[in-house]
């Protein structure tokens, strides 16, 4: 596709459309917009446009679907795929100003919200009124709320409560075309045609830009349990994971850590820990409710299945500043770790009774090749992050050879019946991995869809395949 480049001319009418204040112009203006969070990708937007409500954007997608101007629609930046950067120039929208939750109706448990909300501010504004949005990312206090659902964004507790398409009832949506649809029905089932709410999430503001979005709410529980298990080895931490769901017993979190991850967390974050001599791998387990015997029922339950599996010892938090500095240590890991070592970071998921042989797997592929590597995720979803550390990698081998050894981990992870992300996206970074698990049927459905909701290809291009 050849795209146009944004004249003199073009950037008036753009101007016309949002107003000259939320227009920016200029290298060093746009240089906020030119990168995420993912490595060493910078991809700086010709224009970036600030539009503040729906009918703005139906103006500037009509107008660039028009002249062909390639649109990326942006949210935090908080991506760890570039699924959000301008890759080829063009104009960029970012929905900063949609910063609005328009509506918490507590008799239906709804909520209204626009896609530029913090995800922690709307989660707090519902908590206050009793009420639970449990999808929360680790960047929770940074992320919006639309870029979780461009990308079908998890977090610890969905592996109690669902995933954000479990939650996402109904949106406004621009098309490329500038025409504005509602995807659904603000109902808890739906059953009328193609279902075009479940269809653009995860798809990466490739399709259309999401401006208002119905979310469903549920009751906040009351109690909850925080537990920190330490094991010897990787494999028994992981092999205890399946077994605690197959106890009768769904935490509403279970994360996995390793010893090294923890160590450069203490180190950055300055905090007090006992790191425990020889313990490698530890389970951060949560269970939560209303009734709190139930809950200390759940937490004997795992303790029996933690002993079984070799469990150097269990820490039960016994104050909230305690469970407090325990999910701090699994929420700053990522941070943490970059701010160590020259690293990459990939999205795996398999299913949960597979993670002995993901994590062993990875050791192994690290060994051959000359990385290291640092994972933790969420466990109780077969989530695994994994992030690859330059280690002893000559530059050359790290430039040259890493990409092998990555195909070769998702390779793994397709054989062991998983996918290559889980709630990272695929964006620019994983897009070469896609054939490992897709067929070219795939392909062939996917860009199908794309060329009925973008026949010109303008919006986000670039992105997924």
């Amino acid at each position: 596709m050849a795209f146009t480049k944004i004249t003199a001319e073009l950037l008036a009418a753009i101007t016309d459309i949002v107003g000259a204040d939320a227009v920016l112009t200029g290298k060093e203006a746009v240089s906020e917009y030119s990168h995420d969070e993912t490595e060493d990708l910078v991809y700086y937007p010709e224009v970036v446009a600030k539009p503040k409500d729906t009918a703005e954007i139906a103006a500037l997608m009509k107008f660039c679907n028009d002249k062909l101007i390639p649109v990326t629609p942006r949210g935090a930046g908080t991506g760890l795929a570039g699924g959000a950067l301008a890759i080829n120039g063009g104009l960029m929208i970012s929905m900063e100003r949609f910063n609005q939750i328009l509506d918490i109706d507590e008799q239906n448990l709804q909520a209204t919200v626009e896609p530029g909300v913090i995800t922690e501010m709307f989660m707090d504004a519902v908590a206050e009124k009793g009420l639970l949005y449990p999808v929360d990312p680790a960047s929770k206090g940074s992320c919006f709320i639309g870029g979780n659902v461009a990308n079908c964004s998890g977090g610890p507790r969905v592996v109690k409560y669902g995933t954000i398409r479990e939650y996402v009832l109904n949106m406004e949506a621009v098309l490329p075309n500038g025409e504005i649809i509602w995807t659904g029905a603000n109902t808890l089932k739906y059953a009328s045609g193609y279902n075009l709410t479940q269809l653009l999430i995860g798809s990466e503001g490739t399709l259309a830009i999401v401006t208002k979005i119905v979310v469903k709410l549920i009751p906040k529980p009351t109690q909850d349990a925080l537990m920190l298990a330490s094991f010897n080895s990787n494999e028994d931490a992981c092999a205890a994971v399946s077994a605690i769901f197959r106890a009768g017993v769904v935490p509403s979190a279970l994360e996995f850590m390793e010893r090294k991850g923890i160590e450069w967390v203490i180190e950055h974050d300055g905090l007090t820990f006992d790191l425990q001599d020889g313990a490698e791998a530890f389970l951060l387990i949560e269970c939560d409710g209303t009734n709190q015997d139930v809950i200390f029922a759940d937490c004997e339950k795992i303790n029996e299945v933690l002993e079984a599996h070799n469990c150097r010892d269990v820490l039960f938090a016994d104050s909230s500043a305690q469970k407090e500095e325990i999910w701090r240590i699994r929420r700053t890991m990522a941070v943490s770790v970059k701010s160590n070592s020259v690293y990459k970071e990939e999205d795996t998921v398999v299913p949960r009774a597979a993670l002995p042989k993901l994590i062993n797997g990875i050791k192994e592929i690290g060994g051959r090749y000359g990385f290291a590597s640092v994972c933790y995720g969420h466990a109780g979803d077969g989530n695994l992050h994994v992030n690859i550390i330059k280690a002893g990698m000559s530059d050359e081998d790290w430039n040259n050879k890493l990409k092998d050894g990555i195909t070769e981990i998702f390779e793994l992870t397709v054989s062991l019946g998983g996918t290559i992300s889980g709630e990272h996206g695929i964006g620019v970074v994983q897009r070469d991995f896609m054939p490992l698990k897709y067929t070219d049927i795939h392909f062939a459905l996917w860009k199908g869809i794309k060329a009925v909701f973008d026949p010109n290809g303008i919006l986000n291009p670039g992105k997924i395949f």
